[in-house]
């Protein structure tokens, strides 16, 4: 009985990493797509260096993420969402 708990467990585990894991990466990606776009809009530079941003972004933040839990990452995004609206509002609502 105590193996099929103990494999339970681990099971568990696992997939809780595995989905953070995955979130995390999602994370970096969205970001990366995001910074990559506002690049391309001000520079104006091609695919190669598009993918190169999304690329360098996501792995970057990957590896600052690397020992993040569920709620350091909801907090992360929570930031970035609220960013995110706050310079849009900034854009619609400054002059010319």
């Amino acid at each position: 009985m105590a193996f099929i708990e103990n494999i339970q467990d681990r099971v568990q585990t696992t997939t809780s990493l595995i989905g953070l894991i995955t979130f995390k990466v999602i994370t970096g990606i969205f970001i990366g797509l995001t910074l990559a776009l506002i690049g391309d809009q001000i520079m104006g530079y091609g695919w190669f260096s598009f993918l190169l941003v999304v690329v360098v972004t996501a792995s970057s933040l990957f590896r600052i993420m690397r020992s993040w839990s569920w709620v350091h990452m909801l907090i992360f995004n929570l930031i970035c969402v609220l960013t995110g609206l706050l310079l849009r509002m900034y854009i619609l609502i400054a002059p010319g």
